[in-house]
């Protein structure tokens, strides 16, 4: 009988383990594939979460973005050296690392592991979890669902209706010589309602294109490979593409049930605007695992808190995101030309982005201004 019982081992999951498992608590955290594994993921994460550890990541990072370049149509390009501004460098990772280094780290702290363990059913017995995976059963007094945005444990737990937007992208992990491997590029306009990426790790480049907003048809695998070979003279015929939804979040709703919150992208945590999704989901998977722990030691009220906790420390702050994205991905072009190419919305945007600033500080000012553009 554990503790807790995670299932999924990204970075929310890994998270809650950490943390839970730091304080003392018994934890398993089941993960259907073996690690290390692959994840698609653009791979950025800002370096704010390290304020959220008590221990050095370098290990994990395989290297650190200084300036971020932005394009609109492949063209009109702007460069934001984040130094200048104040704004420390974003880290890029590859997942298999950094979800495996997060692993390695709440193990060390004394929670267990079985890798693979795919979770095949589960079961409210009396007092406990009982979790049916293909290494076993497994009992817990609570659980963590943090299997990601198409993992089954949120609809076995009776949260059918969950509020997201259900957005999709395509990458390519594309082995090459990187030219500039502090810079992290952004290409708006060549797909409709979402952009374009390239982020530079140590040994080649995740490229890949996104959509957030919207219905409309489009061929990502082209848009991609335009992407890559007119701005960087990449080649991704031969590469294998990877596409997956990405659930984002849409509105306050209830994030507990019996004994169980949802953390991470089960929980649809992911920006709206952005789609950056490691950040918000360390942080939904941090507190989930004091939500627990506050549970397990008698506060019978714990796990609604940390529903109420996730919809105001981040429903607030994604409404506004909500209200950015809409209005950006109605007007792309003006929005570009009114806030993008600014250097002061370009430093906001970053800053909010690496969690130095928050939207609900300067969404209002940057609404104002691209309002003005659409109606000039």
């Amino acid at each position: 009988m554990y503790d807790c019982a995670i299932v999924g081992a990204g970075p929310s999951g890994a998270s809650a383990a950490y943390h839970l498992a730091k304080k003392g608590r018994s934890v398993i955290i089941l993960e259907k594939e073996t690690l290390p594994r692959y994840k698609p993921c653009g791979g950025g994460v800002a370096p704010i979460v390290a304020e959220w550890f008590d221990f050095d990541f370098s290990e994990a990072i395989s290297l650190k973005v200084d300036t971020v370049r932005y394009t609109w149509k492949m063209e009109d390009s702007v460069e934001l050296p984040l130094l200048e501004q104040n704004i420390k460098p974003i880290w890029m990772v590859r997942r298999e690392v950094f979800d495996r280094f997060l692993v390695d780290k709440a193990r060390e702290q004394g929670a267990q592991l079985r890798s693979p363990a795919k979770v095949e059913g589960i079961e409210w017995k009396e007092n406990h979890w009982q979790l049916n995976s293909s290494q076993g059963l497994f009992a817990a007094k609570y659980t963590i669902a943090a299997d990601g945005a198409k993992g089954p444990m949120a609809s076995w737990l009776g949260f059918t209706k969950r509020k997201c937007l259900i957005g999709s992208a395509m990458e390519v992990e594309a082995p090459a010589r990187v030219l500039d491997k502090n810079v992290a590029h952004f290409e708006f306009g060549a797909v409709a309602n979402g952009y374009a990426w390239n982020f530079p790790k140590a040994d080649g480049y995740s490229v890949g294109v996104g959509i957030f907003a919207g219905r409309k048809k489009q061929h990502l695998k082209q848009i991609l490979h335009d992407y890559a070979s007119n701005l960087f003279g990449i080649n991704l015929e031969q590469i294998r593409h990877h596409g997956h939804p990405i659930f984002l979040w849409n509105g306050q709703q209830k994030l507990h049930t019996q004994n169980a919150v949802l953390a991470g992208e089960a929980a649809c945590v992911v920006d709206p605007f952005t789609a950056e999704g490691i950040r918000p989901s360390i942080f939904s998977g941090i507190q989930a695992a004091l939500a627990v722990d506050r549970a397990i030691a008698g506060e019978s009220d714990a796990l609604e808190k940390y529903s109420e906790l996730l919809n105001f420390e981040w429903g607030k702050e994604m409404a506004w995101a909500q209200r950015l994205a809409q209005l950006f991905y109605r007007a792309p072009g003006i929005c570009y030309q009114q806030a993008v190419k600014r250097p002061s919305a370009t430093r906001k945007m970053m800053q909010i982005f690496c969690g130095q600033l928050r939207y609900s500080d300067a969404a209002g000012s940057a609404i104002k201004r691209i309002s003005g553009g659409l109606l000039a």
